[in-house]
C-alpha cells in the first residue's frame, strides 16, 4: 500500500511558475514530406507502411485527417475517403534528419532536453539562462516556433505546451492543434479540464476509464476532486493512485529514466512464407540490425528471444540464456537460428521479431586468446560496423544475407529515438 505522508497537503496544487515545456511536431512524417515537396502542401498526404492496397497508414497530414484518413486505415480505404490523396512510403533518413535538427534547436535554449519520441521533446527550463534573461515561457515558446521554421522549414509547425510538470505540459500541447501554444497552471487547470473527457487525459486509456467509472468518476473534474486516499486504496489499489493525485495537481512524478533492458528488431513480412531458407535470411538481417544497435551503445548480451506470428492468427515465442556472450552479428545469428530451427511452422509466417537481453557493458573489453587475429570476432564486428556506418547500412553483411537488398526496408518508429 502506498503511503500518503508525502502528499503536499499544505498546498494541494503546485503554484510554482511553470518551467516544463512539451513540444510536439504536428503530423510528423506527413508534414516533413510536405516541407520537402511544395507540391504536396495543403493537400491530403498519407504515409503507408507499404503502398499496396492493404498497406497500413502510419501517418497522415491534417488535410487527410479532415477527410477521415487516420492511423490504422489501409491504402485502399484511404483512397476511398480522399480520392486525391498522395500516398508515400516512409523515408526514415529524412525523419531522422528532422529529429536531429529539432533537437539542435532546443539545445540552444537549455541542455535539459529529453526526446520522448521521433516527434516530441520535453524541455525543463528550471535554472535555464533563457529564463534568467527575463523572458517568460510563452516568449521562449514563440521563439522556438520561429527557430523551428528556420531550421526545419517554413511549412513545419509544432504544438507547444507549458506546465509545472510533464503531464500538464503534454496536456497543454494537445489542446489547440495544429500550431498551438498553451499553458496549464493551478490557475486554469479546472477550466481546462471542464472541456475534456477522461480519455483526453494523457495516460488514461479504455481500461483506466472503466476503472474510474466503476468508482463514480466520469469526468476529469471528478478525477481531480477525488481524495488521494480513495485513489490509492479503492480506484488503483496501489501507488499509481498516489502518482495520479500528484500528477493532476502539477507535481512532477514522471521525470524518470529507465535503463535499457533489451535491443531488438521486428518485421512484417511483405511476402508471407514458411520456407525455412527464406525465413533464415530475414532472421539474419534482423540479427544484424539488432547487433548494430546493441554494439553502438557498448553492450553485449547473454540472452536471446525469437517470436513468430502466423497467418492463422496464432503466435509462437521462445527465449533462452546463453553461456557465451552475444556480441557480433554472427554470434546472434547462430543462437537465433537454433531457435528458428525448432519453431513450429503450421502455416505461413506473417511477422517475425528478435531481441537480445541480459545486457552488460561491453567496455572495457577483456583481452581474449584470439585478440588481434582473424578469429577476433569483437574486432571484426566493430570494423564491420565502422564500414557500414560510413558507406551505408549492409555494405558488408554475412553471406546468409546476400541478395537481400530489398528485404526488410529501413523503418523508424515514433518511439525509436534512443539511437538517433
Amino acid at each position: 500500500m502506498a503511503t500518503l505522508t508525502k502528499i503536499p497537503l499544505k498546498n494541494e496544487y503546485n503554484s510554482a511558475q511553470p518551467t516544463v515545456m512539451h513540444i510536439d511536431l504536428n503530423s510528423c512524417f506527413a508534414i516533413i514530406e510536405q516541407q520537402a515537396n511544395p507540391l504536396l502542401r495543403h493537400k491530403p498526404v498519407a504515409i503507408a507502411a507499404y503502398d499496396t492496397p492493404k498497406g497500413v497508414i502510419i501517418a497522415s497530414s491534417y488535410e487527410a485527417k479532415a477527410k477521415g484518413v487516420k492511423l490504422g486505415v489501409n491504402v485502399q480505404e484511404a483512397r476511398k475517403l480522399a480520392p486525391n490523396i498522395c500516398i508515400r512510403m516512409p523515408d526514415p533518413a529524412k525523419y531522422r534528419d528532422a529529429h536531429k535538427r529539432f533537437k539542435t534547436v532546443l539545445m540552444a535554449y537549455t541542455s535539459n532536453v529529453t526526446p520522448k519520441s521521433i516527434d516530441e521533446f520535453v524541455i525543463d527550463f528550471s535554472g535555464s539562462p533563457s529564463l534568467r534573461a527575463g523572458k517568460n515561457m510563452q516568449q521562449i515558446g514563440y521563439n522556438i516556433k520561429k527557430d523551428i521554421k528556420k531550421y526545419l522549414g517554413s511549412y513545419v509547425t509544432v504544438n507547444v505546451g507549458i506546465g509545472t510538470n510533464r503531464f500538464l505540459a503534454k496536456t497543454a500541447a494537445g489542446l489547440n492543434k495544429p500550431d498551438g501554444l498553451d499553458t496549464i497552471t493551478n490557475q486554469n487547470i479546472r477550466s481546462t479540464f471542464k472541456n475534456m473527457c477522461l480519455q483526453d487525459i494523457t495516460g488514461i486509456n479504455v481500461a483506466y476509464t472503466a476503472r474510474l467509472n466503476a468508482y463514480g468518476i466520469f469526468t476529469p473534474i471528478q478525477f481531480l476532486d477525488t481524495p488521494a486516499e480513495k485513489l490509492v486504496k479503492n480506484v488503483f489499489k496501489s501507488k499509481v493512485g498516489y502518482d495520479w493525485y500528484l500528477r493532476l495537481r502539477g507535481w512532477e512524478v514522471d521525470a524518470r529514466n529507465f535503463a535499457t533492458k533489451s535491443y531488438g528488431h521486428q518485421y512484417a513480412l511483405s511476402k508471407k512464407t514458411n520456407n525455412i531458407k527464406e525465413l533464415s535470411q530475414i532472421l539474419a538481417k534482423l540479427c544484424e540490425k539488432t547487433g548494430r544497435r546493441m554494439r553502438s551503445n557498448n553492450y553485449l548480451a547473454h540472452g536471446i528471444h525469437l517470436w513468430l506470428r502466423y497467418s492463422n492468427y496464432t503466435a509462437w515465442a521462445k527465449g533462452k540464456s546463453t553461456i557465451n556472450e552475444l556480441y557480433s552479428t554472427q554470434d546472434i545469428i547462430v543462437q537465433a537460428q537454433s531457435l528458428l530451427n525448432n519453431a513450429p511452422l503450421p502455416c505461413k509466417v506473417t511477422n517475425m521479431g528478435i531481441s537480445v537481453y541480459k545486457l552488460q557493458p561491453s567496455l572495457p573489453l577483456q583481452q581474449s586468446l584470439f585478440s588481434g587475429t582473424g578469429l577476433d570476432s569483437h574486432s571484426i564486428a566493430d570494423a564491420t560496423d565502422i564500414i557500414n556506418n560510413r558507406y551505408g547500412e549492409f555494405t558488408i553483411v554475412p553471406g546468409s544475407m546476400a541478395n537481400m537488398n530489398d528485404t526488410i526496408l529501413d523503418r523508424i518508429a515514433f518511439g525509436s529515438i534512443k539511437n538517433l
